[in-house]
């Protein structure tokens, strides 16, 4: 069995936390490796609920004093395992104060896991943008397979005309009591009832076409609106359009992971785009107007300077891509990288006027602006 990991510890806070530090630092942990947000993974599922007996503990009072007094092994038989009395049904109860009384994740709430076990499951899309969608918004449709309400029962699970009975296990409450043993005497805890799932009734005859889950598979046109500015690896997260909870249950929701297409004109860096411009010789050497595109798909004209070197940078503000929403403010810029064309063949006339360039010391570049060179070269690369 392996040794159990100092509460403060599992929870990354130290020994004078506050209970709000406490409480900021679980809420942290569950929603990290809530079973929802982790379906099938153990590992996830064990720190999630090592995280849970660690603030059971920790914002009692009490048990906290006990705790750091005796460690794991306080005067009654200590904390030693006092996680495996703790089931999900006991996690969950306890989400109503780690969430304010709302619904935390997933459809939570104070009541404990009954909802949950209604809330549809979450569905995911992956959507490739380009970088005009991107940096515009984008509306897309997908048609989406997944689970839709029932027609023939409304979404109740029960047949028509069918009646409920009271739950037998729970005589109607929809919770039942844990009594477990801690070091402090016999606890108390209630949980969402197994048979029932919380509703404190269970349904006398099912309906046929469910089989009384409340949801058959269906197909459904799913609008999504992409905002601007998002980026490769983001997860646009929508609401209520996932698979549709059974009876009458709380949908699950849709995430859409962003893909970019590659783009031949730009480069993208953060909200920023980079236009490598070929500039030829003769506008290098005497200046000169040249056009730059714009992701708008209309041009912007410049003035280069006479004497234009290779690797020289300019920064058109605000023309680069919007900051995705809660995410900064405002646009990029877009930056122009210059190089300077030289051309693989020359004519004779053209090698002649060339090597009587060669002679004049002007064309050869003065040591400063090596340097210059050399040292905006060794910018780049560090």
């Amino acid at each position: 069995m392996a040794q159990k990991r100092d509460y403060y510890e599992v929870l990354g806070v130290d020994k004078n936390a506050t209970e709000d530090q406490i409480k900021k630092a679980y809420r942290t942990i569950a929603i990290k490796y809530h079973p929802d947000r982790n379906p099938g993974n153990k590992e996830a599922e064990e720190k999630f609920k090592e995280a849970a007996e660690a603030y059971d503990v920790l914002h009692d009072p009490q048990k906290r004093q006990q705790y750091d007094q005796f460690g794991f092994n306080g005067p009654t038989g200590g904390f030693d395992g006092f996680g495996a009395s703790m089931n999900m049904d006991d996690i969950f109860s306890m989400f109503g104060d780690i969430f304010g009384g709302r619904a935390g994740f997933g459809g939570f709430g104070s009541a404990g896991r009954g909802a949950q076990r209604h809330r549809g499951s979450d569905l995911r899309l992956k959507v490739r943008l380009s970088l005009n969608e991107i940096a515009h918004g984008v509306t897309k449709k997908f048609k989406v397979r997944k689970d839709i309400t029932c027609s023939h029962c409304n979404g109740s699970g029960a047949a028509p005309g069918s009646t409920s009975d009271q739950c037998p296990t729970c005589h109607g409450s929809g919770v039942i009591t844990h009594t477990t043993q801690s070091i402090f005497g016999m606890m108390q805890t209630q949980g969402v009832c197994p048979t029932c799932g919380g509703e404190g009734s269970v349904i006398k005859n099912k309906c046929h076409e469910c089989g009384g889950t409340g949801v058959v598979k269906g197909e459904e046109v799913v609008e999504i609106k992409i905002p601007a500015g998002v980026a490769e690896g983001m997860v646009v997260n929508v609401p209520g359009k996932g698979n549709a909870g059974q009876r009458k249950g709380i949908n699950g929701d849709i995430q859409v992971f962003i893909e970019e297409e590659p783009n031949d004109t730009f480069i993208r860096d953060d909200s920023d785009l980079i236009y490598n411009l070929l500039l030829d010789f003769p506008t290098a050497a005497l200046g000169g107007e040249v056009e730059i595109p714009t992701i708008e798909g209309t041009k912007l004209k410049i003035k280069m300077e006479p004497g234009t070197q290779p690797g020289k940078t300019l920064r058109l503000r605000g023309k680069g891509l919007p900051a995705v929403q809660g995410y900064g403010r405002g646009n990029g810029d877009l930056v122009v990288n210059v190089s300077v064309y030289v051309p693989k063949e020359l004519s004779k006339d053209e090698k002649a006027a060339i090597e009587h360039f060669r002679q004049s010391d002007n064309f050869k570049g003065d040591a400063a602006t090596k340097r210059s060179i050399f040292q905006r070269f060794k910018n780049y690369f560090s």
